[in-house]
């Protein structure tokens, strides 16, 4: 019988600025050299949304304001977990880009169209990305009261 290893919760954001979105190329040994949303697992107990904030944080050196929310994505990752993800639109407010090189090896801004057609770019999960990306281009969002009655 296969051992169940349970649902992940995992928070990412599209953080926009000047028309472009920014994105980073993982170098933790799960996802070395995949292009991904900064991300990252909500910690027990922590609001998701503080855990968006905290995460963009981390691996981007940005402070943010969440804007909105593309949704909620379900699906097996590409290292076999179930995942929840949220998903969440963001501006900068301050900070400036400050990259781990454990965790982060690099980040770009990218227009969401070029995201969107690129074969070139090696993405992390790229269904769900995709997913994501083209509710960010056809600006398919929602607002965060869905996960808040107070803001």
């Amino acid at each position: 019988m296969k051992e169940q290893q349970g649902i992940v919760f995992v928070v990412s954001v599209a953080i926009i600025h000047r028309d472009k979105v920014l994105i980073i190329k993982e170098n933790k040994a799960s996802a070395r050299n995949r292009w991904n949303y900064p991300s990252g697992r909500v910690e027990y107990g922590e609001d998701i949304m503080d855990a968006a904030r905290r995460e963009a944080k981390e691996e981007t050196g940005y402070d943010i304001r969440l804007t909105s929310t593309t949704g909620v994505y379900n699906f097996t990752s590409s290292t076999k977990q179930q995942v929840v993800l949220f998903h969440f639109m963001g501006e900068i407010i301050g900070g400036s880009l400050r990259l781990d090189p454990t965790e982060i090896a690099d980040a770009c801004w990218i227009l969401p169209g070029e995201l969107s057609n690129s074969d070139v770019l090696e993405l992390r999960d790229r269904e769900v990305m995709m997913q994501i990306t083209n509710n960010v281009i056809s600006k398919k969002v929602y607002p965060l009261t869905l996960f808040h009655s107070k803001l």
